[in-house]
C-alpha cells in the first residue's frame, strides 16, 4: 500500500545512507581482501551514518549468487580473478532499502557486470505505476541476452516494506506471462542477476547457512535459549541476522547450545546459500525505487 510522507522520508534516509555506503565500499574491494572485513567494514559504515543493517552484508563470490555472509571467525579471502557481489541493506525504523554492486577482477566478469547494470538502468528508465511485471522481465532478459549473457531465471527483485525485505511482489528478470503490476506509491528493489551464455542460469540451494531470521519462540526449554530468542526478536524483529552479531553478546559457554535449540525448535529459520546450478559465475546490480505514476524515484 502507498506510504505517507513521514514513512517515505524514512525510506529516503535509508536509501541515502545505503547509497553513500555502497559508493564508499565500491572502491575498497580488493583481491585477497578478507571477506569478513568487507562485511564488517560495510556494516560499520552503515551504523556510523545513523542507519542499521537491514540484513547481514552478503559477499557472494563467482558461482555463489546470494545469501552468503562471513560467519564468525571467517578466514577466507576474495580470490584473484573473481566476480564479487556485495548486497547491502539499511533500515530506518524498519523501513528497508536494498542495493547491490559487483566488483569483477576479470574481463569476462566486467562484461557481465556491464550487462547487469545496463539491464537495471533500462528498467529504472522505463518503470512506472501500472507497469505489468511481464514487461519488466522482458526488458531485463532482452538487454542481458543482447549483451551475450543470460539472466538467472529464479532470482527476482521484490517489494520492500517495514521490517520486510521481501514484501510479497517478485520482480522477474526473464520473459514470461505475469499480469501483475507495480503500483505507484509502493517501493520495490529491482535486481537483475547475470551469468554466462552456457550456464543453466538457475540457482539451487547449497547446504550451507550463514544468515538467519526470527520466526516465533516455540517450546524453548532453557533460559539461555529464551534470552537469546528475546534478544534476536527485540533487535532484529523479522529481519535477517548473522551469528557475527550474537557471539560477542552472549556467554561463550551457553551460546552454541542456545542457538542450536532455536534452530531445532524452528524459532529461527536459516537461509540456504544460493549457487548457480552449473557453477558458472554470476554478477548482480540492484536499486530500490519508489514507483510513481510516470516513472520512479531511485532511492539508492
Amino acid at each position: 500500500m502507498p506510504y505517507d510522507k513521514e514513512e517515505l522520508e524514512k525510506f529516503r534516509l535509508s536509501g541515502r545512507i545505503l547509497r553513500e555506503t555502497r559508493e564508499e565500499m565500491r572502491g575498497r574491494i580488493k583481491e585477497n581482501m578478507p571477506i569478513i572485513d568487507v562485511c564488517e567494514k560495510t556494516e560499520a559504515l552503515i551504523r556510523n551514518k545513523g542507519g542499521k543493517p537491514a540484513f547481514p552484508v552478503n559477499v557472494s563470490i563467482d558461482e555463489v549468487a546470494a545469501h552468503y555472509t562471513a560467519p564468525p571467525g571467517e578466514t577466507a579471502t576474495i580470490p584473484e580473478g573473481s566476480t564479487v557481489k556485495v548486497d547491502i541493506g539499511v533500515q530506518i525504523d524498519g523501513y528497508v532499502t536494498d542495493t547491490a554492486f559487483t566488483v569483477a577482477f576479470s574481463a569476462e566478469g566486467r562484461s557481465m557486470v556491464a550487462a547487469a547494470e545496463l539491464a537495471l538502468k533500462t528498467i529504472t528508465d522505463n518503470i512506472h505505476g501500472g507497469m505489468v511485471l511481464s514487461k519488466i522481465g522482458n526488458l531485463a532478459e532482452t538487454i542481458i541476452k543482447n549483451r551475450g549473457f543470460k539472466p538467472i531465471s529464479n532470482l527476482t527483485g521484490h517489494s520492500v516494506g517495514r521490517y520486510l525485505i521481501h514484501a510479497g511482489t517478485s520482480i522477474p528478470s526473464v520473459s514470461g506471462y505475469n499480469p501483475n503490476k507495480v503500483n505507484a506509491g509502493e517501493v520495490y528493489a529491482v535486481e537483475p542477476f547475470v551469468t554466462l551464455p552456457d550456464a543453466i542460469a538457475r540457482v539451487d540451494d547449497y547446504p550451507q547457512h550463514t544468515i538467519y531470521r526470527f520466526l516465533k519462540a516455540k517450546s524453548l526449554k532453557t533460559d539461555s535459549a529464551k534470552k537469546l530468542a528475546k534478544y534476536i526478536e527485540s533487535n532484529f524483529h523479522t529481519l535477517p541476522f548473522t551469528e557475527r552479531w550474537l557471539v560477542d553478546v552472549f556467554p561463550k559457554e551457553t551460546y552454541p547450545a542456545a542457538f542450536k535449540e532455536l534452530l531445532s525448535s524452528k524459532s529461527i529459520m536459516a537461509y540456504p546459500v544460493f549457487i548457480e546450478a552449473s557453477r558458472k559465475p554470476v554478477a548482480q546490480a540492484e536499486h530500490t525505487m519508489l514507483i510513481k505514476e510516470g516513472g520512479c524515484e531511485v532511492l539508492t
